[in-house]
Parts: structure tokens; C-alpha cells; sequence
């Protein structure tokens, strides 16, 4: 009986935990396989429906019916809201202060040396364990950052070393304490930070907007809506720094941001209204006839958390992309979801989570799974990456 892709992790995953229970392990390894589009149709409970068109942006909804129990996780913008979840600069010093607003522990040096760029120190205080994504941002500190890979932070962990990306470019001095911003940086930065990891590609991809490399041999049919030249004037107008956040904020490109976003959510809401016994787990992302981005989670209810700050990311990068002619088919959008072959990396906490990463040329696949109390595969991301 054809198993559920769900379950097929399940498996694979118990399989690994086998192999060792004394600490974090990691191994790499290569192997030959198919490209993306030519292995076996991913197994799974959920299926694709047709895309939700506007300008150069295709989104087809990813449904299924049935899904996990994923109410057990506190998400990060929750966490900072409610003081459950604490991040600082490493080697900073102050005061914690509980949900009524009274001193509690003190924040002590955790490290020996100073603030650093690429790391901050999380607090996970609460009674639920933590979900962080590649991408999500917070604000504050010395300099706005953001989280450099899907993890699980546990009950009761001691206080974590977060690897980290800056996204305001210039800045280092004293701020306010970091908080929820609510925000996902779009496609081209998630890519630099998730799976090239690296700082001067992070900045790289904010300045310009995109690093997305033409391909195609037709001439695109309208230039990007938001320039280089937009992006960098909106992000440097109010102060010498180059902040993320001013994407959202700056009349010349918010403004254009918002409209496209406000279209999109129209559309994709009357597209899912008549759903009947199913719901909407993940997204498909294309750009016009290039399928570019997913993500997919273990339950609607995630993917609802979730899905504002990610159409939004979504939008920057249509809009710093020229226009094609041509639309990806939903036959594209499932290739595209086909399992890679290829190297791969895994990183195991184990009783905690596990994350793999495969990639196989232009392509990558990256997978977090929980692992108490059973195993889930909380989110999966694939990607097309832009160079």
C-alpha cells in the first residue's frame, strides 16, 4: 500500500535516530540520481490545486485532508510577543523580565566574547518548544537579523547560540531589545541565508532585490515594478543604514507591496473558499514559467500562521523581478516538488528534531522534522535557486 509522505519520513527518520542517541550528529554524503523532474511523483495525502495568477506571480494552494497536531509548538513572532522567548546580543547583560512585567533572572554573559554579527543568544522560557524558520526576522539590537535555519528550541533548553544573518547593513550600536517584526525576508535572501550561508551574499540579495539570473531567451515582456535603485533609496532615505524593514515601510516600494499583496490574498481566498474536507497546508511559488519556491507545513493551522508574512515575502521578489510571458503549469509546479537526489547534509538533536538538506544542481530541498512526541515533518522548503 502506497505510503503517506508523512509516513515515509516517519520511517526514515526512526531509522536515523537508530544510528546514535549521544549528542547532535551530522553527516554529509553525495549520490548519484535523477535530476528533479525525472524521479517518481512525491507520495503523499495532499495534492496541488490550479495556480492563483496575478502579473509575473503563479501560486498554486497545496491541500490536504489531514493533517498533524502542530498546537504543541510556540512560534517565534508568539514567543517575543508574550516574553516567552528572549534574544540578545551574545555577551549582553540586563534583566529578564516576566509576563507582568517584574524583574526575574538576570540576563548574564553567556560567552566570553562580544556581540557578533552572525549570532544572538534565545531564551526559550515558555512550556512549549520552539519553531524557528530560515528567514524570519527580528528586530532590535545592535542590528535587525535574521534566523539562518529551520531548528526546534526545547523546554527548558539552556540559553542557545542563534546563528544569525544581519539585514540592515551599517548600523551597530545600541538599540531597542529585539521583538517580534513579523516579517519573512523574501525568496533571494532566504536562499543566501538557508542554503549558501553566507553574510556578503545576504546583504547582496537585500540591496538588489533579487538574485535571480535570466534565463530565458525571449525578452521579458515588462521591466521589474521595484528597481535596484528603489530598494536601495528606500532603504538608506531616513538614516545611513540599509534596513530590511523600510522594504515594507517607504511610500515607493510599500506602497506597491501592499497592493500586490492585497490582490494576491484576494484571489488566493476565493480559490480556497469552497474547499470541502481539505485545507491548505503549503504553496507552490512561480515566476512566470520558472517554479521558484515552496513551503509546506505539517498542519493548516501553521501554514495559517504563517501565510501572511510569507505572501508578503513572496511579493517583493515578483515585484524585483521582470515580467515573462510565459506561466508555469500546475504539471510544472508537481515536477517541481519531485524528492531530490543528491548531497546531502543532516544535523540530528536528538528526542529534539532532525534537519536535512539535499541539493542537486539548481535545486534544494530542505526538511525539519519533530521528533517527540512523534515524529512530524513540520516544514519542507524547495528551491530553485537563483545562482
Amino acid at each position: 500500500m502506497e505510503r503517506s509522505f508523512f509516513g515515509a519520513l516517519a520511517a526514515f527518520t526512526s531509522s536515523l535516530l537508530s544510528i546514535s542517541t549521544l549528542g547532535a550528529i551530522a553527516f554529509i554524503w553525495s549520490s548519484p540520481g535523477p535530476s528533479p523532474v525525472s524521479g517518481p511523483k512525491p507520495e503523499g495525502d495532499w495534492r496541488l490545486l490550479d495556480p492563483v495568477a496575478y502579473e509575473n506571480i503563479s501560486i498554486f494552494p497545496v491541500v490536504s485532508s489531514s493533517g498533524h497536531d502542530t498546537s504543541a509548538f510556540l512560534t517565534l513572532d508568539d514567543g517575543l510577543a508574550s516574553g516567552e522567548v528572549i534574544v540578545s546580543e551574545r555577551g549582553s547583560e540586563g534583566m529578564i523580565r516576566n509576563r507582568e512585567g517584574r524583574r526575574s533572572e538576570p540576563i548574564v554573559d553567556y560567552t566570553p566574547s562580544g556581540p557578533s554579527v552572525n549570532q544572538l543568544v534565545l531564551i526559550n522560557r515558555s512550556k512549549r518548544p520552539l519553531l524557528l524558520l530560515a528567514g524570519e526576522l527580528v528586530s532590535g539590537g545592535k542590528q535587525d537579523r535574521i534566523i539562518g535555519k529551520d531548528r526546534i528550541v526545547p523546554v527548558g533548553a539552556p540559553p542557545l547560540p542563534l546563528d544569525v544573518f544581519c539585514v540592515e547593513h551599517g548600523r551597530w550600536s545600541s538599540g531597542a531589545q529585539f521583538n517580534a517584526a513579523k516579517t519573512m525576508v523574501h525568496p533571494s535572501v532566504r536562499e543566501k541565508a538557508a542554503v549558501d550561508q553566507e553574510q556578503t551574499k545576504v546583504w547582496s540579495a537585500v540591496r538588489n532585490g533579487t538574485t535571480y539570473e535570466a534565463r530565458a531567451a525571449a525578452p521579458p515582456a515588462a521591466a521589474p515594478r521595484i528597481s535596484t535603485g528603489d530598494l536601495s533609496a528606500a532603504m538608506s532615505e531616513r538614516a545611513p543604514t540599509q534596513s530590511y524593514a523600510k522594504i515594507y515601510q517607504e511610500s515607493r516600494v510599500g506602497a506597491s507591496v501592499d497592493t500586490f499583496v492585497a490582490e494576491v490574498q484576494r484571489r488566493f481566498a476565493k480559490a480556497t473558499s469552497g474547499l470541502k474536507g481539505e485545507r491548505v497546508v503549503g504553496v507552490v511559488v512561480a515566476y512566470g514559467g520558472e517554479v521558484a519556491w515552496s513551503d509546506i507545513f505539517a498542519s493548516a493551522d501553521l501554514f495559517d500562521h504563517y501565510w501572511t508574512k510569507l505572501l508578503r515575502s513572496y511579493a517583493v521578489e515578483a515585484l524585483a523581478r521582470p515580467t515573462f510571458r510565459e506561466a508555469a503549469s500546475r504539471d510544472n509546479a508537481s515536477e517541481f516538488l519531485r524528492r531530490l537526489s543528491g548531497r546531502e547534509t543532516q544535523e540530528t538533536d536528538p528526542g529534539v528534531y532532525r534537519w536535512r538538506e539535499i541539493t542537486d544542481g539548481r535545486f534544494a530541498q530542505i526538511e525539519l522534522d519533530s521528533i517527540e512526541p512523534k515524529t512530524i515533518a513540520l516544514h519542507r522548503i524547495f528551491v530553485h535557486r537563483t545562482s
